[in-house]
């Protein structure tokens, strides 16, 4: 039972790009692909509003919230190799980016699928 719970994982994917990671998702599920995981979280400090209720003020634009999620999928070190074929064969080309919490001043570009053949 706890060996399924050790294993050591890699990430394939991580970006803020909410449409490929569901795309990566249902791909892998309709490959009946076992063992990876797929999550967001929001890593960002939140910039304090006037009457001190945290309220994000980039949320009140005309477009309403603005996603800010970091979106990633990470799958076991012995299936990378296979989940990454799983997705070539489905046109999804999986970029990890390192550098997503920062500026984008800052940024250099992000790291593409090196793998491919």
């Amino acid at each position: 039972m706890f060996d399924k719970l050790f294993v050591k994982r890699v990430e394939i994917f991580k970006r803020r790009d909410r449409e490929t990671w569901k795309q990566i998702k249902t791909v892998l599920k309709n490959a009946e692909f076992k063992g990876f995981r797929a999550g967001h979280y929001l890593q960002e400090t939140v910039m304090g509003g006037g009457c001190g209720a945290k309220l994000d003020p980039r949320d009140f634009g005309k477009n309403g919230r603005i996603d800010r999620e970091i979106y990633w999928v990470s799958v076991p070190v012995e299936e990378e190799q296979k989940a990454r074929d799983i997705l070539r064969q489905n046109g999804i080309v999986p970029i990890v980016e390192e550098n997503v919490l920062l500026d984008a001043a800052f940024r250099k570009a992000p790291k593409k699928d090196d793998k491919l053949d």
